[in-house]
């Protein structure tokens, strides 16, 4: 097991927030499948629902807050660690992408902004105060990875590459010139380009992988609590993993590692 995280560097994926119209059923089935626990935060965006591991004393590992708008889809959203909020959403600006957000302080915990790329695919930034993201990371029931599909790869590039400060390096995973992100040495995020067999009409998107110590037993149990597969347990290169969308809707990925040493992984050339 690592330890927990106490700090993230500029760059780098801290925190995964769920919107969900129904935040019970929500807890109901990530608590099932993940084994986490939630607590509720009252903040000046109303309630707010802390995912942690284990039990209340356990380190945070997500957060969920309730649509406002029925009409939108339940959905993750993946959040990206910045020194400069004002100063990164200027580059959102100057590189085609969208504020969806201005900065708004979470209570005592920290500062976040919405955004969207120019393709539209929605993510957020985040500075801290008391919260600096996720507790933890990198082993079982954490998040693990983050993935952008996306149509223009190389504008994505240059895009993320502007406002995050990324470098790329071409892998070969289960898709043709799959991007690796990376600030440094370290590995932070993944694109996989959107080929033909995606559906036309599928939107460019942020998805967060979870890990799990099996990923056929919990892809199984995920369908049991009323999720759909969409692509069903595969081997690749980096391990064994499925997409699935939650019973509300939202998706995201599970992944059993084939190297447990994450950042042996991560660290690589």
């Amino acid at each position: 097991m690592m330890p927990e995280v106490t700090s993230f560097a500029p760059g780098f994926p801290s925190w995964a927030e769920l919107a969900s119209p129904d935040p019970e059923r929500s807890k109901d089935f990530y608590c099932e499948l993940f084994g986490w626990y939630c607590y509720t935060l009252t903040a000046d965006i109303g309630e707010y629902e802390v995912f942690t591991l284990g039990d209340v004393q356990g380190p945070e590992v997500g957060g969920m807050q309730t649509l406002a708008d029925d009409s939108l889809p339940a959905s993750w959203t993946c959040y990206f660690r910045t020194d400069d909020i004002p100063a990164c959403l200027d580059t959102v600006r100057a590189a085609g992408g969208l504020v969806l957000m201005e900065p708004t302080d979470i209570a005592d915990l920290g500062q976040m902004a919405l955004c969207a790329d120019p393709e539209g695919a929605d993510f957020a930034l985040w500075y801290p105060y008391h919260l600096q993201g996720a507790g933890v990371v990198d082993e079982p029931g954490a998040m693990c990875w983050v993935e952008l599909a996306a149509h223009d790869v190389a504008g994505a590039r240059r895009f993320y590459g502007a406002v995050l400060g990324w470098t790329s390096v071409v892998r070969d995973y289960y898709s043709s010139g799959y991007t690796n992100w990376k600030v440094g040495d370290w590995s932070v995020a993944g694109m996989v380009p959107m080929e033909e067999w995606w559906p036309a009409d599928f939107p460019p998107h942020w998805t967060p992988y979870f890990w799990v110590s099996d990923c056929d037993d919990s892809t199984a149990r995920a369908a049991e609590l009323g999720a759909r597969v969409h692509i069903p347990p595969v081997d690749i290169s980096p391990g064994r993993f499925s997409v699935v969308t939650d019973p509300m809707g939202a998706r995201l990925a599970l992944l059993t590692p084939a190297v447990p040493d994450r950042a042996a992984v991560r660290s690589r050339p």
